[in-house]
């Protein structure tokens, strides 16, 4: 009884994300009727306010599953590369490409920050964090890097990416302004290089 129970917690919770994430991509977090998110996942509202809390909570339910997802694809990106460095810009890179994507653009970059503030203390970006920094650490080790601190070297390069992010989303001509958000990520990683790239 107590496990089917969580199971219909759980399928709920499901339910009222994927609405929300429709919702808020189509409609932003503003625009975005609870009442409709409920009814579109056939579910009351009451159920909304019991997962979680209200329709802030709700956003940042569906921030973390994307951004979540952001990671992953920059992962797989990062995992194609011939090394760790080259791994790391990869992923850099891709993380900043994804604020092309509308839903990427609209919900994580554009509301989630509005709405839930500082991207760089959400639970997603923790884990993006750390994952850097295990690289940085790969990378410090086989003398890479200069020897820098970890932890600071992996908050400025993850806070630079995501920064990039924000700033292609907000701006008024994304496709113009991502190879510039690029070229300059780059050059300043570059800069932790031992020995510089030609």
């Amino acid at each position: 009884m107590a496990k089917r129970r969580q199971e219909m917690m759980e399928e709920n919770r499901a339910k009222l994300i994927a609405a929300a994430r429709k919702a808020f991509a189509d409609k932003g977090f503003a625009g975005a009727s609870m009442d409709e998110l409920t009814a579109d996942a056939g579910l009351t509202r009451g159920a909304l306010y019991h997962n979680f809390g209200d329709k802030r909570g709700l956003l940042a339910a569906v921030v973390n599953q994307i951004d979540g997802e952001m990671a992953s694809r920059a992962k797989e990106f990062g995992a194609r590369a011939e090394d760790d460095w080259q791994g790391l810009l990869a992923e850099g890179t891709a993380y900043i490409e994804m604020a092309l994507d509308p839903e990427v653009q609209r919900v994580v970059l554009l509301d989630g920050p509005a709405v839930l503030g500082d991207p760089s203390t959400w639970p997603s970006q923790n884990s993006c964090l750390h994952a850097t920094r295990l690289t940085v650490e790969r990378l410090l080790e086989s003398e890479v890097l200069k020897p820098v601190d970890p932890e600071a070297a992996a908050r400025l390069l993850s806070g630079a990416a995501l920064n990039a992010a924000l700033w292609v989303a907000a701006s008024d001509d994304p496709e113009e302004v991502l190879p510039k958000a690029i070229d300059a990520f780059r050059a300043m990683a570059s800069g932790l290089l031992a020995v510089t790239e030609p």
